[in-house]
């Protein structure tokens, strides 16, 4: 059975990841931060009874920020492959707290894999890289796209991708970076612009809210659906030679698009509820990113499923249901057939 570690179990991603890699058989060990409120409702509902035999999701308490912890865990772990997609992930907070996103993002990478270094663990590695890294480079970005970041997250995981590299190159470990472009869900963050959206709608439907907040409606993003990039996730690692491969749907779309297509699927009028709010600019913006996947789906085979209508819709019917409410629209079902459960 072979066992995997991941960092950020308990984000969108690592909850996607995890029941991924449970559904193909493996033993599943996840880092989470000990915190005063539980923080696991992702992956609650993948939890077995702990007096059946069949146990296989193992959680482990630590930080990024120890390198002395990481590097007995891993050691006593031994896992084949390690899955690192814990950080500071918020690109308008990280403008707030840049030197915690530097230690996190960036310092937690190379902590993390001098733990693997130092203990000889012989894993295949994954680095969560971002299509913020491109930043003000014009689109398309691709793998040869040369970086520009434009905030201090985007400047963390160029130097997480950068550390990645070079420890492939000088000490021959299997190291491979995903540069994932922005992927959503159900499951995503209540802060970020696509959920905060979708939320917000439900809020409002359901008379607890009258307005939602945003900031700029112009930037443009290359938006997929979360399990869909999971498994790209996992086909990279699987790869024999490690490699640095962008994963995007190669389409673009607004945050207004998004909010005109989820207010007119329940018939509210957008510029009635929608007020913007100066606070939620970032002090350097990143315009439009539009990736290139050629490499990813000539090599690993991979293309999403879910297109950006759908994603939108999935993301509605989730907060509506929470907030007690029918979608009064058709609901795409989820296409991946690993998915062990709906969303929780």
């Amino acid at each position: 059975m072979k066992k995997a570690f991941l960092t950020g179990i308990t984000g969108q991603d690592g909850s996607y990841l995890a029941e991924l890699l449970l559904a193909k058989g493996y033993e599943v060990h996840g880092l989470i931060r000990r915190a005063s409120t539980f923080n696991t409702a992702r992956i609650e509902h993948l939890y077995r009874d702990p007096h059946e035999s069949d146990i296989r999701l193992f959680l482990h308490y630590g930080d990024l920020n120890d390198a002395s912890m990481l590097a007995r865990l891993l050691t006593r772990i031994a896992p084949d492959e390690i899955y690192h997609l814990g950080a500071q992930s918020h690109v308008r907070v990280s403008f707030d707290v840049p030197l915690y996103t530097a230690d996190v993002t960036g310092l937690g990478t190379v902590r993390l894999l001098e733990a693997i270094r130092e203990a000889q663990v012989p894993c295949r590695f994954y680095q969560a890289s971002s299509s913020e890294m491109f930043g003000g480079a014009p689109p398309p970005q691709n793998e040869k796209t040369p970086f520009y970041p434009r905030s201090p997250y985007a400047i963390s995981k160029v130097a997480a991708y950068w550390f990645a590299v070079n420890y492939r190159e000088a000490y021959g470990l299997h190291i491979s970076n995903g540069m994932l472009f922005n992927h959503e869900s159900p499951r995503r963050g209540e802060g970020f612009v696509t959920r905060k959206i979708t939320r917000g709608l439900a809020r409002i439907l359901a008379g607890k809210d009258s307005h939602i907040y945003l900031g700029n409606l112009d930037a443009k993003r290359d938006w997929g659906y979360a399990p869909d990039f999971v498994e790209a996730m996992w086909l990279i690692v699987q790869q024999p030679k490690p490699d640095d491969y962008v994963v995007a749907t190669g389409e673009t779309h607004s945050v207004r698009e998004f909010l005109t297509m989820a207010t007119g699927l329940i018939g509210l009028d957008m510029d009635k509820v929608i007020k913007i709010d100066p606070r939620y600019f970032r002090p350097t913006e990143v315009d439009a990113l539009l990736g290139d996947a050629t490499k990813a789906q000539q090599i690993l085979g991979w293309q999403p499923r879910v297109r950006f209508p759908d994603l939108v819709k999935m993301m509605l019917a989730a907060d509506m249901r929470h907030e007690g409410l029918k979608p009064t629209f058709d609901v795409p079902a989820d296409p991946l057939a690993w998915r062990v459960s709906q969303t929780p």
